[in-house]
């Protein structure tokens, strides 16, 4: 628990590209939703993406979500690797195909750079699978406190990718 027990903003970057893509990803934020500390989970409709390093895998289903968390970010992040692993996630080719991926994209208020956790996610920014949904996500008007105002300026403007397609909400 962080020491202060008030509770903060968290966005989590979520995507999975093998077996039922939406099924994954919704039983993890099911989880995320069960997760003691946890509350307050809302995300950004699902984009469908293409693969970024490795390009011989499927396309990514990809989106952020917020959570509000009494959690420091230490705790989080290792919850989100215990979500990943009863998803069965394996790491077995860097930036290849896995059932669920799950990254600490920022912490309100929180910056870290450490071997095991930086914050924000260093590559956040120049990835179209996270900038797009995660620029509809901070548009909400929970996220106007200036720590995401920060955030949202340091997205950039608004440019089209083909290699990131929002998807019906059905």
């Amino acid at each position: 628990m962080n020491p202060s027990g008030t509770p903060r903003h968290a966005l989590i970057g979520i995507g999975a590209n093998l077996g039922d893509r939406r099924a994954t990803i919704a039983a993890a934020l099911d989880k995320l939703r069960a997760t003691s500390g946890v509350r307050a989970l809302e995300h950004s409709a699902f984009y469908e993406t293409d693969p970024v390093g490795f390009l011989e895998q499927p396309a990514f289903l990809n989106l952020v979500a917020a959570v509000e968390t009494t959690l420091t970010p230490e705790e989080l992040m290792k919850i989100l690797q215990e979500i990943e692993h009863v998803f069965g996630r394996e790491r077995a080719i860097h930036w290849g195909p896995r059932t669920l991926d799950l990254d600490l994209l920022a912490f309100e208020g929180e910056t870290r750079s450490s071997p095991e956790l930086k914050l924000p996610h260093p590559r956040m920014f120049g990835r179209a699978f996270v900038t797009v949904p995660l620029r509809e996500l901070l548009a909400r008007p929970q996220f106007k406190k200036p720590y995401w105002e920060i955030l949202r300026a340091q997205l950039g403007p608004v440019t089209d990718d083909p290699a990131v397609r929002r998807l019906r909400d059905d």
